[in-house]
């Protein structure tokens, strides 16, 4: 079996090829053809590269190839951004008088969707506790057709049973898309639990270098020549320069993410027993309820954690302004730290009532490791703690 470092520098090393070592941008709109079949031919053709780029570009092509075979999918395509990747997929797959069933910890973006989109276009929605499979055979009705998941979920850093999920909506009919944002294809590939679909903010471990906005989506041509329809109707198109910078970070994404995963553990491990920590919640620790699930279907548990301090709000935000290191921003994956208080960006995005039905404590801490030295972040927040202890 092919490894996953070897995927990701030569998955796509058969689209469009080139005698380049390096890949070429291919930073133009429009393509021409040779002849008038030619052009027909490619006017039609779903998940193109050779058309017109808000159809497809030959970096998209390139960067699909790798993500399809790195999640073990059919296909993949490429969207603007994350919560694009998530809207053109729900957009395509569900109608007015559907029923969807979503998680309650889940990101802010998706539960928006959830919450506040879905139903202004006449579409129910469910959310449930994802730790409790009963609870999503509960919410079916006749009118589900899709389940939307996500594992680890943003920021309680929950497990959903992927394979018993997938199994409960096949016997009902059901599509199952899920969020393999936090894990990243290297150490979770939910297609192989049975999931329909999967899909990434691919700002965040793919590109890895904090200097990209993109999405992307896996799975079978079938499915995605749906949602490929309605994305080129709504037009969130990837630029060629990005898809590009997105396909370089994808070189070295199993290189980053062992030192992602170590830098996560190490830092759960030390702050986990902390006299200032009520709770720290990483699916790698022995002490997570989920620890079993978590290892049965993921290879590594990724950079991404989350602290509740004892002293709330004012302490969660004390502490952030005493990091070294981890910067105090949105996002995650990159090779630099991050740090984020969830109760404070989220009030931008879901009002005071969803936040409280989110589960999230309002002295909750996410930080994404980087890739710096394990040293110097648990070092440095430790010092952090101190000064707010």
């Amino acid at each position: 079996m092919t490894g996953t470092s070897t995927i990701a520098v030569h998955a796509d090393r058969d689209v469009h090829p080139s005698r380049a070592v390096a890949r070429p941008i291919y930073q133009t709109a429009t393509f021409g053809a040779e002849d008038g079949e030619q052009f027909a031919q490619v006017a039609v053709e779903r998940r193109g590269h050779d058309f017109y780029t808000r159809y497809g570009n030959p970096n998209h092509a390139q960067v699909a190839a790798v993500v399809a075979e790195l999640e073990n999918a059919e296909a993949a395509m490429v969207t603007a951004s994350g919560m694009a990747a998530l809207t053109t997929a729900v957009l395509a797959l569900v109608s007015a008088g559907d029923h969807v069933i979503g998680q309650k910890s889940t990101y802010g973006g998706t539960a928006s969707v959830l919450m506040n989109l879905l139903p202004r276009l006449g579409v129910e929605t469910t959310l449930v506790d994802q730790t409790d499979l009963e609870a999503f055979e509960k919410a079916l009705t006749p009118r589900t057709r899709l389940i939307l998941v996500e594992s680890p979920s943003n920021p309680l850093l929950q497990i959903t049973d992927l394979r018993a999920v997938a199994d409960l909506a096949r016997a009902h009919d059901v599509l199952t898309l899920a969020d393999n944002t936090f894990a990243s294809p290297v150490n979770q590939q939910p297609i192989a639990f049975g999931i329909d679909l999967v899909w990434h903010s691919a700002t965040k471990y793919l590109n890895g270098h904090t200097d990209v906005s993109a999405g992307v989506l896996a799975g079978s041509a079938e499915h995605l020549d749906r949602i490929w329809d309605v994305g080129v109707l709504t037009g969130a198109v990837l630029g060629p320069i990005d898809a590009w910078l997105l396909l370089r970070g994808l070189r070295t994404l199993p290189l980053r993410m062992e030192r992602h995963n170590a830098n996560g553990l190490a830092l759960a491990g030390v702050l986990n027993d902390h006299s200032a920590i009520t709770h720290a919640h990483y699916p790698g620790l022995a002490t997570h309820p989920q620890r079993g699930l978590a290892g049965s279907q993921m290879s590594g548990f990724g950079g991404v954690l989350a602290l509740e301090l004892a002293g709330g709000f004012e302490a969660a935000d004390a502490f952030l302004g005493r990091l070294r290191y981890s910067r105090r921003s949105a996002s995650l994956g990159g090779v630099e730290s991050l740090a984020v208080h969830p109760a404070s960006m989220w009030r931008g995005m879901l009002s005071d009532e969803q936040i409280a039905a989110s589960g999230v404590p309002l002295g909750l801490v996410r930080l994404a490791a980087g890739t710096e030295d394990t040293a110097d972040l648990v070092a440095d927040v430790l010092n952090a703690l101190e000064v707010v202890r």
